[in-house]
Order: C-alpha cells, then sequence, then structure tokens
C-alpha cells in the first residue's frame, strides 16, 4: 500500500524538517509550491529534487484559478515554473489549484499547459487547527491505499505532525510516494487538464 503526503504554501523555513525525516524514513512527498517563495529558499527547493521529492506548482501567488484569465493562468504556471527550475528543482508534472477550486474554463487551460490539476482525499484541515495531534488524527482515521493527504508546510504544528507521521505510516506499512509515483504504480496516466483526488482503487485486484 501506497500513500502520498503532499505539502502546500511553501516552501518555509520549516520545510527541511521535513526532508530531515523523509530521508530518514526512505520516503518522498509533493510539495506544491507558491512561486514567489521559491526564491528565498532554493537550497530547500534543490534538496527536495536531489532526494526524489516532487517540485510542483501551486500558482505563482497562491491565486484562485477560477478568478484568473487564460493569460493569468499561464502566466502564473511559467513563473512558478522558471523559479523552481532556476532553484534547483524539476520542472512541476501537476499543479494544485489553491483552495482546490477548479472549473471547466481552468481545467482547459491546465490541459493547454499540459498539467493536471491534483487534489486530495484526506484533508487535514491543518491550516485551522493548527494542532498536531489533530493533524495525525485526520490522516490516520481513515487512511486507503491510493490516498493523497493535504498538508501545509508553513505551519510549525503541521511539521511536527509530520515528523511523527512519516516513521508512523512506514511502520504501518505505507510507501510514501510522490503523486506521480503512486499514478504510475497504480496503472494511472495522468492527462492534462483532469483533476485527481486518488489513486484508491475501486476493485480488489
Amino acid at each position: 500500500p501506497m500513500v502520498a503526503l503532499t505539502f502546500d504554501d511553501g516552501p518555509s523555513k520549516y520545510t527541511p524538517r521535513i526532508l530531515d525525516s523523509l530521508e530518514a524514513n526512505g520516503g518522498r512527498a509533493t510539495f506544491f509550491m507558491v512561486g514567489n517563495r521559491v526564491a528565498s529558499y532554493a537550497s530547500t527547493v534543490k534538496r527536495m529534487a536531489d532526494l526524489g521529492c516532487e517540485t510542483d506548482s501551486h500558482t505563482w501567488a497562491h491565486t484562485y484559478l477560477t478568478g484568473m484569465s487564460e493569460g493569468e493562468i499561464l502566466q502564473s504556471l511559467n513563473q512558478t515554473r522558471d523559479a523552481i527550475v532556476a532553484a534547483g528543482g524539476n520542472a512541476p508534472k501537476g499543479v494544485r489549484p489553491p483552495g482546490g477550486k477548479i472549473n471547466d474554463a481552468s481545467k482547459a487551460v491546465l490541459a493547454k499547459a499540459g498539467m493536471p490539476s491534483i487534489v486530495w482525499s484526506v484533508d487535514t484541515l491543518d491550516w485551522k487547527t493548527r494542532n498536531t495531534q489533530s493533524t495525525i488524527d485526520e490522516v490516520m482515521r481513515d487512511l486507503k491505499d491510493g490516498d493523497i493527504i493535504l498538508m501545509h508546510d508553513i505551519h510549525t504544528q503541521t511539521v511536527d505532525a509530520a515528523l511523527q507521521l512519516i516513521p508512523k505510516l512506514e511502520e504501518e506499512g505505507y510507501q510514501l510516494v510522490t503523486v506521480s509515483e503512486m499514478a504510475a504504480a497504480k496503472n494511472k496516466t495522468l492527462e492534462n487538464g483532469t483533476a485527481y483526488s486518488d489513486f484508491v482503487s475501486t476493485s480488489k485486484k
């Protein structure tokens, strides 16, 4: 069984602690980064890529795609990609729409941009509770093979939760993989413009 830990809104000064834990436990995660934050944490972004984590896009300034024109979305994605690559990361393979807000118009733009939209199946609400134990409990409550877990690496309580969750999930037999790795393992082709919330198998093989 495998799950994808995903972290939004960073990178931040706390992110290296997550990377330390992933490295120590042989896990990987997907980081959906706000482009205008990337240059300030270039060494962290490079380390993500070096560890096999995915360096993905959360737009340039955390703007809702549903309120942006086609040109604005494309510019935001291009700026973010360029910043991530300049910092030593890999070009994003997917975009997480801020707030999970996506509509047909923005999906069509993402299709043109060559990007799938990655949402989530486990929402920890960590940004709201700012509570380490609550975040851990939300992840463990009903976790399934193929789940995509949403957290934010800008909150110290979330990072504290991640430092407990990473070894705990490994001990329970879960592989911690990136979104792309999980899609490939589940034989799913990520189609540009399509939104994915999990890779939970509906039928037992």
